[in-house]
């Protein structure tokens, strides 16, 4: 079976299993400690720049998203998107990680592309993209045996009937699934030509404590539709149509609450006049 190949293997995270799971397991000690709630969890919102800024923040939602039942299918939405963009899906094959290949899930799949207008992207043909690969080898750690539905859905109304068609689709095959939004917060600074409070620290603290939070609050509020507005607004989400399709996803498969696991900045691992926020989130039963 063709295998989409790891295009950032090796540069923003590392691209054997050994390396990988040490970094896991370092990952993991950092969360030790925190309480982990006692709700049963159906997806979350992970950041996705390389492991070394936001590696512990993804690897620990998804950590947090196991429970007695191991999940048939991951399904993960992403891509920088904007509303007027197709949608993206790989509706068979596999997608490459260090720890081994992860299997699309075709059922799910093959009913949304007859279902909605997809760009299908094969494991020959893609677009190259960090939003989901990065959480691949996190998926394929902890969930051995899952099959994956990969998805890029814009900030548009469109993402909302997927994540209503997903939750519907799996029910009626008989699949367990859990959710994925992967999204970076602010992109602040002259790299991303956002400089609404300048430099200095000025402009970090109104990132991390305006900008931010208000889109933080949207999230754990679990309303897709202001997720969108917002980040739209404000520029507070890259990928808002991938975290408002996982929270309702999340919310049609039951989820009634919110929980913070982590927020930082790339400021933090490296200051400068240029810095994106992170969040991590995981919505339970």
């Amino acid at each position: 079976m063709d295998a989409r190949r790891s295009v950032f293997a090796g540069s923003w995270y590392p691209a054997s299993a050994a390396e990988c799971e040490k970094e896991i397991q370092n990952f993991l000690k950092e969360d030790k400690g925190k309480p982990v709630s006692d709700r049963t969890p159906t997806g979350g919102i992970v950041p996705h720049a390389g492991w070394y800024f936001s590696g512990s923040i993804a690897c620990n939602v998804i950590h947090r998203l196991c429970d007695e039942t191991p999940p048939d299918v991951i399904v993960i939405f992403g891509m920088h998107l904007h509303p007027g963009s197709p949608c993206y899906i790989m509706k068979e094959g596999a997608w490459e990680t260090p720890f081994g290949e992860i299997q699309i899930e075709e059922t799910i799949a093959e009913e949304l592309t007859r279902k909605f207008p997809f760009t299908i992207e094969t494991a020959g043909r893609f677009t190259k993209d960090n939003t989901i690969e990065l959480q691949l080898p996190f998926i394929k750690y902890f969930f051995k045996d899952a099959k994956l539905v990969p998805m890029g859905v814009p900030p548009a109304g469109i993402s909302l009937e997927i994540a209503k068609a997903v939750a519907e689709i799996s029910a009626r095959s008989g699949l367990r699934i859990k959710v994925i939004g992967s999204t970076d917060l602010t992109h602040y600074g002259m790299n991303y030509g956002f400089t609404p409070k300048g430099t200095g620290s000025e402009a970090i603290e109104w990132m991390r404590n305006e900008n931010d939070r208000r889109i933080i609050e949207a999230m754990m509020a679990m309303d897709p539709q202001k997720v969108i507005s917002e980040a739209i607004a404000n520029h507070n989400a890259c990928c808002a149509g991938a975290a408002a399709a996982a929270i309702a996803t999340a919310k049609h498969i039951g989820a009634q609450h919110a929980e913070s696991v982590a927020y930082a900045t790339s400021y933090d691992k490296n200051p400068g006049d240029s810095f994106v926020g992170y969040a991590g989130i995981v919505f339970c039963q």
